[in-house]
């Protein structure tokens, strides 16, 4: 029996004359023939976040037979065949920053070992979705509470990034200074892939909505943890454990 719950408004308006690429398109890099799962994961969160056209760069064959093999509706390419409005970059491939060149796109969404690629030069409108443990492999260690807030308003202004550091609590920071707190996670967030899932979420929600300013994108990426979160609690109620594949089965029943 399915667990009724409330829906939350995450996703874009899409106007009548709207076609698959008039909501955005995502290109995502991830997964390895090491790490294979995380490729499902991520581009799972990306086809739920409202973009119209996802992407995914054929690199190994592992991942790339388990995304058609779930998802007929996503179209591999050659990373140098990508284009797209936002690139979701590095889940379970770290290899990858070794040998990325930096696209360019309006955003980017940097996740697990590629969060090294923020102090690259860019031009996009760059997220990046840390762990504690990823975010002291960056230089930023977190020794508190208190040092949480304090280290990731320096990480967003020293690398013009936005910072969504995942925990507990959940940090989303702008390169100005600006933080949002967000309390909606539990948990049961706290099991591999969910974060992957997460990423992709996010890169289609900056695909399709396009914030344009500091503000419309601390929403973006709040209105897309609030809908993580609450798609990880119904699923927390109707499994135990919970696992980030029940997440992602969870999110178009949470969100509208």
């Amino acid at each position: 029996m399915r667990v009724i719950t409330r829906r939350i408004k995450v996703l874009a308006e899409r106007e009548t004359s709207a076609h698959k690429y008039s909501h955005g398109t995502v290109a995502v890099i991830a997964g390895s023939d090491e790490y294979p799962g995380a490729s499902v994961l991520t581009v799972g969160g990306a086809r739920r976040g409202g973009a119209g056209y996802i992407q995914y760069a054929d690199l190994e064959s592992a991942p790339t037979s388990l995304v058609l093999q779930r998802f007929p509706d996503v179209v591999t390419k050659t990373l140098k065949t990508l284009q797209a409005d936002c690139w979701v970059i590095g889940s379970g491939n770290p290899e990858l920053p070794r040998r990325f060149v930096m696209p360019s796109s309006s955003y980017l969404v940097l996740d697990a070992s590629s969060i090294s690629l923020a102090r690259e030069s860019r031009s996009a409108f760059t997220v990046m979705t840390p762990h504690e443990g990823e975010f002291k492999a960056l230089g930023y260690e977190v020794k508190s509470v208190e040092d949480r807030l304090k280290r990731v308003k320096q990480a967003a202004s020293e690398l013009n990034v936005f910072v969504l550091l995942k925990g507990p609590q959940t940090l989303i920071a702008s390169p100005s200074g600006v933080v949002v707190e967000n309390h909606s996670g539990g948990p049961e967030l706290a099991t591999a892939g969910t974060g992957d899932v997460l990423a992709g979420f996010i890169g289609s929600m900056l695909a399709s909505w396009r914030p344009d300013n500091e503000e419309s994108a601390l929403e973006v990426l709040n209105k897309a943890v609030n809908a993580h979160s609450l798609a990880g609690k119904v699923a927390h109620r109707r499994y135990r454990p919970m696992t980030a594949l029940d997440l992602l089965n969870e999110l178009p029943q949470v969100i509208r």
